[in-house]
């Protein structure tokens, strides 16, 4: 719920009533004093200035946890970060460490593992843990076996891995960043809940379209780490893009066939349409390319729920800034209250990038904030396709309505399946009319 549930002028109305409550009662006696009335009215202006100075600071605060969250992914795109993690100090991140070496004299390596207390962690991060045990979907650190890094994220490493003789994926959070919320070793880290958080969220999809979690270990700050299902094929950018570079002026003609690309886009929407309509609504919050990945098959999965967030039942909205800025919603870019609504406007921004096989923004010389500003004043979208003829009836409006500045003019997930599903239809029977006309 916002902080701004109850109308301002009614909390102010309620303290000058309180204020002069106070300052007759002092003095039942006197008569109405003129500088009573004017003590009142600078104590309510100054607490007005006090609440707007608060207001200031906190969205200077959330601006400036943009910025830095924008720096991270600029070092992460060139590499930075991977040369600071391999000159650092390494953390030994592999669940089969040489125990023995630390154990105790007089001590097995086993018996000194049993003896081991578990630390202290955020509650949350414990509550999930034991559901985990529940539920059957809790991995013990010497379950799996790490093999080769797939991928890399600013919070974790991706690693092919054995699991009960599985070929799977394992997201193993990096130690430093759980330590580094949570230093003193007691509970409430915020990486730690964040944690439990995307794991207990994850444990609840089961759905074709959403990565399947297997299981996870809750073990901070060494063994925190989800097992998902390892995926044959690429991420959605890179199936879409292949290697070529992101300011690459045109459309390579070797881009899948508009049907292929349009099935894509249907599967992510069917993928958002699941988790918007469980109880609590499931906010996913960073959609974008790089967080779909597609099987053998070439079928999409939504993935990476680190930045995602339960949205119960009676709760108007969340606040914070996240997610990327190319694919970030204008209400989330100015730091307001926003709803599910802003997965549909990143998705919006996926579904032209599928169909006009560009990356977004592609045509213009800005960076990520200079978009982000263009966005967020509402002067900004990504180019169209270049003519309404050699697509769909209906496309190109919906690319509009998912990216409208309004949050409410925004379709529903279920109103865009809908949709896509007529306008492969309607690929498909252009394509077969084709065929057809050429055997004449």
């Amino acid at each position: 719920m916002s902080d701004d549930a109850h109308p301002r002028h009614d909390q102010h109305r309620g303290l000058r009533g309180r204020l002069a409550g106070l300052f007759s009662s002092s003095a039942p006696s006197q008569p109405p004093n003129h500088q009573s009335d004017e003590q009142i009215a600078k104590l309510v202006e100054e607490v007005e200035r006090q609440r707007d100075l608060k207001e200031t600071y906190k969205a200077r605060l959330e601006s400036t946890q943009g910025y830095l969250r924008f720096c991270l992914e600029v070092a992460q795109e060139h590499g930075f970060l991977h040369l600071l993690s391999d000159s650092a100090q390494q953390l030994d991140h592999s669940p089969h460490r040489d125990t023995e070496a630390e154990a105790e004299p007089g001590t097995t390596a086993d018996e000194d593992e049993l003896a081991e207390t578990p630390p202290p962690c955020d509650p949350y991060l414990a509550a999930t843990r034991d559901l985990a045990v529940q539920h059957g979907w809790s991995v013990a650190p010497d379950e799996v076996e790490l093999h080769e890094v797939i991928g890399r994220g600013t919070t974790a490493d991706i690693h092919r891995a054995t699991w009960r003789g599985l070929d799977v994926a394992v997201k193993w959070v990096r130690p430093e960043l759980l330590l580094a919320s949570n230093p003193s070793g007691g509970g409430g880290g915020g990486a730690e809940a964040f944690f439990a958080q995307e794991a207990e969220l994850l444990s609840r999809q089961r759905h074709p379209h959403v990565l399947r979690l297997m299981g996870a270990c809750l073990r901070p700050p060494g063994s925190c780490f989800l097992v998902t299902e390892l995926l044959g094929g690429a991420t959605l950018g890179e199936w879409l893009h292949g290697g070529r570079e992101r300011r690459r002026p045109r459309a390579s003609p070797s881009s899948p066939p508009l049907v292929e690309r349009v099935s894509r886009a249907l599967e992510i929407a069917l993928a958002m349409r699941h988790l918007h309509e469980q109880t609590p609504r499931v906010v996913h919050r960073d959609l974008k390319p790089s967080n779909v990945l597609l099987d053998a098959d070439g079928r999409a999965r939504v993935a990476d729920f680190g930045h995602a967030r339960f949205l119960p039942d009676g709760t108007e909205a969340l606040t914070g800034e996240t997610g990327t800025y190319v694919y970030m919603a204008p209400e989330v870019i100015r730091c307001e209250p926003y709803t599910e609504k802003c997965d549909v406007y990143s998705f919006g921004i996926i579904l032209n990038e599928l169909i006009t096989a560009e990356h977004p923004y592609i045509d213009t010389s800005y960076g990520p904030s200079k978009i982000a500003l263009g966005v967020a004043e509402g002067k900004l979208r990504p180019k169209l396709p270049e003519s309404d003829d050699a697509y769909p009836t209906g496309l190109i409006d919906l690319i509009c309505r998912t990216w409208d500045a309004e949050p409410s003019s925004r379709p529903s997930f279920a109103t865009i399946t809908s949709a896509l599903r007529e306008i492969r239809h309607q690929i498909v029977q252009h394509e077969e009319q084709c065929q057809n006309s050429n055997y004449i």
